[in-house]
């Protein structure tokens, strides 16, 4: 359990340290800051995977069978929000912050369906890293104008892409034995 929570905290300090540490980040410079960025954070996700795999199975709460339809509905936006930024239509308008958005629905429809200790340690953990993040973004860094909207069909496009992205992530979930629909 120790490597876990390790892993959740080495993954919040790597996405935090330029607003957390901003001295000892500037000290690094470009190059050497996303360097050691990158290096905490592909640590932290070692960390976090042996650790949730290893942890024991200590339930906390059991969640109800129709939790698994509100978070596969939940991993569903978490999809379309995560590459929001990406999309050229007028979706990408609505939010200043939509992969934070999708890490925040991706813990929380986890959240829903797991009610072990680890999971909650995890997707919690996660779930209060984002939450900071934003307060510290929307705190240290000015608004920018919003992007153009763009046409609609731009959206449509980029729902169906994410909708197949969505399928194969229920495909690669059944094919590891955490099948999340059925």
């Amino acid at each position: 359990m120790f490597s876990l929570i390790l892993g959740v905290l080495v993954w919040a300090y790597s996405h935090l340290m330029k607003r957390v540490t901003p001295g000892f980040r500037a000290k690094l410079g470009e190059g050497p800051g996303k360097g050691l960025a990158t290096l905490l954070t592909v640590l932290a996700l070692y960390l976090m995977i042996t650790g949730y795999r290893a942890a024991d199975v200590i339930e906390v709460w059991t969640p109800p069978d129709f939790f698994n339809h509100i978070n596969n509905l939940l991993m569903l936006i978490a999809v379309i929000l995560m590459f929001m930024k990406a999309n050229r239509g007028s979706l990408q308008t609505y939010l200043r912050h939509p992969m934070l958005t999708a890490v925040k629905t991706w813990a929380l429809a986890h959240l829903l369906v797991n009610g072990d200790l680890a999971s909650i340690i995890l997707f919690g953990g996660l779930l209060a890293w984002a939450v900071v993040d934003v307060i510290f973004i929307n705190k240290m860094e000015a608004r920018g104008p919003r992007p153009a909207k763009g046409p609609v069909v731009n959206d449509v496009i980029y729902v169906v892409v994410c909708a197949v992205v969505y399928a194969g992530i229920v495909w690669l979930h059944t094919w590891l034995g955490y099948p999340p629909v059925g």
